[in-house]
């Protein structure tokens, strides 16, 4: 493996989701001039022969020939793999990534929830595990065809048993630095639980609100209710970081709101799949923090009742 210095090598890429986020994060990877390795389902027919089309704030750009699979056993051992499957997915990690990863490698964990990275560090051993919190707007809207809306930073923090904070090592280092050269902003946590909480306080209310009330982030930011309950679960969050041992404070707090309200009009991706018929990622971003924090002796009446509304939604309309 080349050393974190270099700023294009040979180490390769494993993309395991391409869809919006690992699409995007993957295709900005190879433009770079790493070697990128997508693993597709749906649309590996298409992007097998005509590549990515990535259409960007920041710049279109294609690649119109790119390393595609359809089969994890015909993908070459990997340095770094990516895993941006959606959590509902996690399932078929276990057949997924034993193979595709290098005995010593890395494993990036570019999903929302909590405790995501523990269940993977049961699957690989001797492997770093890097939890990634993307705060990133970004569509699928074709077959191969990737529309970013706005933002792409990453927060990159490497996970530890029981979630005890852990100094820079020199492979988080190399990870920043490859995303880094491709053009994503990065930034690097001490404290993976910490910033895993960090991002709920988004991701509970707006993904949330945003199928119970069928409204884009726009809406509910304008609207003053919805404004205010919006206010109400992000503090109910910071209470279950509380309980965990993290303190979110309020600026942080208002700095969500704010990026928030200069964002683009967004449908968030939870409101997308539940639209589309998809499952939804109820359990990692609502159950377990919520048992986490009930665990803890905190009540979270109001994420509990959003737990519970999306369960019911889900069910009704068969996609649990």
């Amino acid at each position: 493996m080349c050393d974190s210095l270099t700023p294009v090598c040979d180490r390769k890429y494993a993309i395991l989701g391409t869809g919006a986020l690992g699409g995007f994060y993957g295709a900005k990877l190879q433009q770079a001039g790493y070697d990128v390795h997508f693993l597709l389902k749906s649309d590996y027919e298409h992007v097998s022969k005509s590549g990515l089309l990535i259409e960007s704030k920041d710049g279109d750009f294609t690649l119109p020939q790119v390393k595609a699979y359809n089969d994890v056993e015909q993908m070459p051992q990997c340095d770094v793999v990516i895993v941006a499957l959606k959590t509902t997915q996690n399932h078929l990690l276990p057949k997924l990534l034993p193979p595709l990863v290098k005995d010593g490698g890395v494993v990036l964990v570019l999903q929302n929830g909590l405790g995501v990275e523990e269940d993977i560090s049961q699957i690989v051993k001797n492997v770093q595990v890097i939890g990634g919190l993307c705060f990133l707007c970004s569509n699928k809207v074709g077959a191969g065809h990737i529309r970013h809306l706005d933002y792409g930073k990453i927060t990159l923090g490497e996970y530890t048993p029981k979630y005890d904070p852990a100094p820079l090592t020199e492979r988080i280092q190399y990870v920043a630095n490859d995303f880094e050269t491709a053009g994503i902003t990065i930034e690097l946590a001490t404290d993976l639980l910490l910033a895993r909480w960090q991002k709920l306080l988004w991701n509970i209310p707006y993904n949330g609100l945003s199928v119970i009330l069928n409204a884009r982030t726009d809406e509910l930011m304008t609207d003053a209710h919805t404004r205010i309950l919006v206010e109400q679960l992000m503090n109910e969050v910071a209470a279950g970081a509380k309980s965990s041992g993290r303190v979110i404070p309020d600026s942080f707090i208002q700095t969500m709101l704010n990026y928030t309200v200069k964002m683009k009009p967004y449908r968030t991706s939870m409101k997308i799949d539940y639209d589309e018929g998809r499952p939804l990622e109820v359990e990692a971003i609502f159950g377990n923090p919520l048992r986490k924090a009930q665990a803890a002796g905190a009540n979270l009446p109001q994420i509990s009742c959003m737990y519970h509304q999306l369960k019911f939604l889900t069910q009704r309309n068969g996609i649990a």
